[in-house]
């Protein structure tokens, strides 16, 4: 059922109204300085369009991990001021969320000005869902919306718990797009349709695997997750990452995938990570006792860049080797611009959030994908055919 959107709601429910905003501002700082902004840039459509309605508008976000109490390591006031340069609406950073000066900040903001509350995370009661958190959350504004799809997998009082106390409670345009891409999109995908995934870990992906299988055209396995299914073939992996436990699921996914699962025929080995010099690409049957394989060999990149290349639909999560090393980022860029190609040639290409958005931002690709997700965990979550607490909090279309 598709939720009710900030697009649903009439001028009288916004105009002179306190919108409150969760959102996924979990952003990186150094000093006092945001350096990666994508995820509050991702958010910007849904204030301005509120802001643009005549409402005010009050930001709840966490940060980090502060373990439910006050820890200004997490402050979000860099973000705030990282907010102003991007608005010419006034940002005020306020530096409490469950207080008396929070309430009063939000009722006498005035009409077209943004707040950002401190980290939801600084109080005890966010991460347990606490009601009477929950009920305190929904008095600092008129309407609720929920623009945070990062955190949607979470049942915390920002995200799930003031849903029920603060009606109407409505999606923004990120979470709109994030549900219209990763959902609409694969329950009804045009074809030929290819999920790429890769990544350390295959016990992180089995339910992913599971849900994708039955749906895809092609299903291509890369990063050090191939391993364990090399060590399922009997092959040898050498000091490559290999998951023991997860052996016997690989070869059952083997049997039952046939010609669906597709997985690299060569490998880009070295000792170690730190002799990139040293790295040479062999056959996968030809992995070195000695060495480990940390990236796909290029002729795995070929490969898969011709099966995305006949694909009209294409998702993609977890990079093909240990990107951030070079040499090891060759097959993740080769898989990048793939994906870039075929959004130019008409494809739908959809990033799943997590290293394999990183890595796409870092490439200067982002743009040239249908969507990036900004959800990791919920994006994975969401694949997997999980309900998502944030998002089934919001009202069903219709219904606001």
């Amino acid at each position: 059922m598709p939720k009710t959107t900030i697009r649903d709601l009439t001028d009288a429910q916004l105009r002179g109204k306190r919108a409150l905003v969760r959102v996924d501002f979990n952003v990186p700082i150094e000093g006092d300085r945001v350096t990666d902004d994508t995820r509050i840039r991702a958010a910007l459509p849904t204030i301005e369009a509120l802001l643009a309605r005549g409402a005010s508008v009050v930001l709840l976000s966490h940060l980090g991990r502060p373990k439910g109490k006050p820890d200004l390591e997490y402050t979000l006031e860099p973000v705030a001021r990282h907010l102003q340069s991007l608005l010419p609406n006034p940002v005020s950073f306020v530096e409490t969320t469950d207080s008396d000066e929070a309430l009063r900040a939000t009722l006498g903001a005035r009409p077209g000005t943004v707040l950002l509350l401190e980290n939801t995370r600084f109080l005890g009661g966010e991460e347990k869902n606490e009601e009477r958190l929950a009920r305190a959350l929904a008095e600092l504004g008129d309407v609720y919306v929920n623009d945070a799809f990062g955190s949607a997998h979470r049942a915390h009082a920002s995200t799930e718990g003031v849903a029920h106390y603060l009606k109407p409670a409505v999606a923004g345009l990120l979470m709109e797009r994030e549900l219209q891409y990763l959902g609409d999109t694969l329950q009804a995908p045009a074809r030929p349709f290819v999920a790429i995934l890769g990544g350390a870990k295959i016990s992180g992906k089995i339910d992913v695997i599971e849900a994708l299988l039955p749906k895809v055209d092609k299903l291509l396995i890369g990063g050090a997750m191939a391993c364990t299914f090399f060590r399922a073939m009997g092959l040898e992996t050498g000091k490559s990452l290999v998951e023991a436990d997860r052996v016997e699921m690989a070869r059952t996914l083997l049997s039952r995938a046939s010609d669906k699962l597709e997985l690299p025929s060569d490998a880009l080995v070295a000792p170690s990570l730190d002799t990139g010099a040293a790295a040479k690409a062999v056959a996968r049957d030809a992995i070195p006792a000695d060495q480990a394989m940390f990236d796909i060999g290029p002729a795995s990149a070929k490969e898969f860049a011709s099966e995305i290349s006949r694909a009209k639909t294409v998702l993609w999560n977890g990079p093909m080797g240990v990107f951030e090393k070079p040499p090891f980022d060759r097959g993740t860029r080769a898989i990048a611009l793939a994906l870039a190609d075929a959004t130019a040639r008409g494809a739908t290409t959809i990033v799943g959030g997590g290293d394999s958005a990183a890595a796409v931002e870092q490439l200067g690709l982002a743009s040239k994908m249908s969507h990036v997700s900004t959800g990791g965990g919920a994006s994975l979550e969401f694949l997997e055919g999980k309900e998502l607490p944030g998002v089934a909090a919001l009202e069903d279309r219709g219904r606001a």
